[in-house]
């Protein structure tokens, strides 16, 4: 991280879940599947897996069982439900047959160079996906929806940043309803699916070459436990309509962590492994 982790007390912001039925989208992925992990302490009554991967959902269902068994902890109905968001109509049936209390929006894609050579899936994914759940959530009663989003939607340069700043917008502006909206901003979330430190890993691994789009490019880092706890802290405390960012100390220069993520393998940056700069 090149600095401190944040620690975020939840004991007194949890109170809000305690006998809630919750929702996750994208249960499955990384940052829904540790939201999930972290919900069993919750005192939530009920929590829904939401998610359009079968096989990434089954995973997360059958480990918090397991987590329950023994003994971690409260007990809470655990629910998985597959299905697709960009349905309009599916999204509207689901949310009023859960009556979920309160929504956690992590499902969107999340990888810059696939999005800008698929970028009617990327606006279809993070931004329909999201008026999809934000209509229906407004007469099912959802008490408040925080969503998940991205330090690439600030000043976007990249489709995927677009898409996550019009879904951001969207919860943002939703008119006023009893739900109350709130957005987080992440930087690149160490270990997630999203992270550039695994690409950078096999990478290496393969003997390169390392990609990094621009030499000055740079990215604010976190690790998965800050965000959660940053999702949670914000669905507890956070006032309706605002966005909310972690302070994440100074940003970090892609390149110098690709050197530093060679030098830490054994090699050296160049001579032993190459770095070509996309655009």
């Amino acid at each position: 991280l090149g600095r401190t982790p944040a620690n975020i007390d939840l004991k007194n912001s949890l109170q809000y879940l305690r006998g809630k039925r919750v929702l996750i989208t994208g249960a499955g992925g990384s940052i829904g599947s540790e939201l999930a992990r972290q919900l069993l302490s919750g005192g939530a009554e009920r929590i829904y897996l939401f998610g359009h991967g079968e096989n990434s959902v089954f995973e997360i269902d059958s480990e918090l069982r397991l987590l329950q068994e023994e003994g971690v902890g409260e007990r809470a109905r655990i629910v998985p439900v597959i299905g697709e968001l960009k349905d309009r109509d599916y999204t509207g049936f689901i949310l009023k047959r859960l009556k979920a209390d309160v929504v956690f929006h992590t499902a969107a894609f999340k990888h810059v160079p696939m999005m800008e050579a698929n970028p009617v899936a990327a606006v279809a994914t993070n931004a329909f996906a999201t008026l999809n759940l934000l209509q229906p959530s407004e007469y099912a009663v959802v008490e408040r929806l925080v969503l998940m989003s991205t330090d690439k939607a600030g000043e976007p340069s990249s489709v995927y940043g677009a898409s996550k700043l019009i879904a951001e917008r969207l919860a943002l502006e939703w008119p006023r309803t009893a739900m109350a909206t709130m957005v987080v901003r992440f930087g690149n979330v160490l270990g997630s699916r999203g992270s550039i430190l695994p690409l950078f890993g096999r990478q290496i691994a393969k003997g390169g070459p390392v990609t990094v789009t621009d030499p000055d490019a740079t990215r604010f880092f976190m690790t998965i436990p800050e965000a959660v706890s940053l999702v949670l802290e914000v669905g507890g405390v956070g006032r309706d309509r605002q966005l909310y960012v972690l302070d994440m100390g100074e940003p970090v220069n892609i390149r110098d962590l690709a050197e530093q993520m060679i030098r830490f393998y054994g090699h050296e940056p160049e001579l032993d492994i190459p770095i070509v700069h996309t655009g």
